[in-house]
């Protein structure tokens, strides 16, 4: 055997050493990154998750709104107009009545003409809450 085929047998050997000890040594690091790897895969899958849990919330909470706003339109449309229909026919009776008796007094009508007023003051204030917000 010739002095390079010995250094060729030498360095072939050492290199294989090498690779074994390096082998050993990466092993738990490959191990690792693809520990690593699988809990990134399954956060991955756990945002996606709550992602499609935050889209059904956010249908539900706009299917809210629509129905909310459909109650404020209906009271507003409906049923405020047929409070106020009745306070003035309300009104109106009381006023006839104590045409009739002179004895009544017009109290009850001022009290509920301020009650009214009071309603329609909480509404505007409400209404000016919501713009501010």
């Amino acid at each position: 055997m010739t002095n390079t085929e010995f250094l060729q047998a030498m360095s072939d050997l050492l290199d294989e050493k090498l690779e074994a000890k390096l082998e050993t040594k990466l092993q738990p690091i490959r191990d690792d990154m693809q520990d690593m790897k699988d809990d990134m895969q399954d956060m991955k899958d756990d945002m996606q998750d709550m992602k499609d849990e935050m889209r059904g919330m956010k249908d539900d909470i706009h299917e809210l709104q629509r129905k909310v706003a459909g109650i404020g339109m209906h009271i507003e449309n409906c049923t405020d107009k047929n409070v106020q229909l009745l306070a003035e026919n309300f009104i109106e009776l009381t006023k006839k009545l104590n045409m009739a008796i002179p004895a009544a007094h017009n109290n009850y009508t001022y009290e509920i003409k301020v009650n009214y007023l009071l309603e329609e003051v909480d509404k505007i204030k409400e209404i000016i809450k919501e713009k501010i917000a």
